[in-house]
């Protein structure tokens, strides 16, 4: 089971998410709140796995609210008749964001993201096949699969997918401890790519889904030798 509160200045509106959350039944509703400082104390005491939290409320605004967790692992899904909130919503890791009025289906998305997130979270010791990156206001699912190579932009990496690229404020350095190191290599100072997706190799340069890439002269002993293992 997965708790979850949910707190909103306005009665009806959480009556509608009680009605939702009530459908789904792997929740665990403990409480609704429209006064959310009586929802911070119960957190401060018990947080829960999912908030559902308004944005805009009388005393304080959701967006703040949600800085004041002391539980890293909640997954945070704001509801708000704003969609201009979503770029905000994006700079506090949001999971999503809900548009008033909420459909069922559309909530129901947003829980099983949440959902997948905070399994995520609490086994990111594990290799499930998958990473959460930011981007887009949003936390986008990663198939590491998938993945073709990964690009540095100062602060910022660009994810190279079959069909799209993903780009995210992060840098190698992070993406690199979010990998398994068995997989995906660093090649130059500029680059990650997985070890599957190599076509050919040269002395300098990689050759992976049509782009060449090259071996930074640091990182070349550490490359070949990832190669001869994978070979032996």
């Amino acid at each position: 089971m997965f708790t979850c509160i949910a707190i909103d200045d306005e009665p009806l509106a959480l009556e509608v998410i009680k009605k939702y959350i009530a459908k789904i039944y792997f929740l665990d509703l403990k409480g609704t709140f429209t006064d959310p400082f009586e929802a911070k104390k119960m957190l401060d005491i018990s947080p829960v796995d999912i908030l559902l939290l308004d944005i805009q409320m009388p005393d304080i605004n959701g967006i703040e609210f949600s800085k004041t967790l002391t539980s890293k692992n909640t997954a945070v899904i704001f509801t708000t008749a704003y969609s201009e909130y979503a770029v905000e919503g994006f700079n506090v890791d949001a999971v999503d964001y809900l548009l008033k009025p909420i459909e069922y289906d559309r909530f129901l998305k947003a829980i099983y993201k949440a959902k997948e997130y905070i399994e995520y979270l609490n086994n990111q010791e594990l290799n499930h096949g998958y990473i959460f990156v930011k981007s887009d206001y949003q936390m986008v699912k990663i198939n590491l699969k998938d993945i073709l190579y990964i690009e540095g932009l100062d602060d910022y990496i660009k994810i190279y997918l079959p069909q799209k690229s993903v780009l995210t404020l992060m840098t190698l350095k992070t993406i690199t401890q979010k990998l398994p190191s068995k997989e995906f290599l660093r090649v130059h100072r500029s680059y990650i790519v997985p070890i599957s997706r190599i076509e050919n190799v040269s002395k300098s340069k990689i050759k992976v889904a049509d782009k060449e890439i090259p071996i930074g002269v640091s990182y070349s002993e550490s490359f070949f030798a990832a190669m001869d293992n994978k070979m032996s």
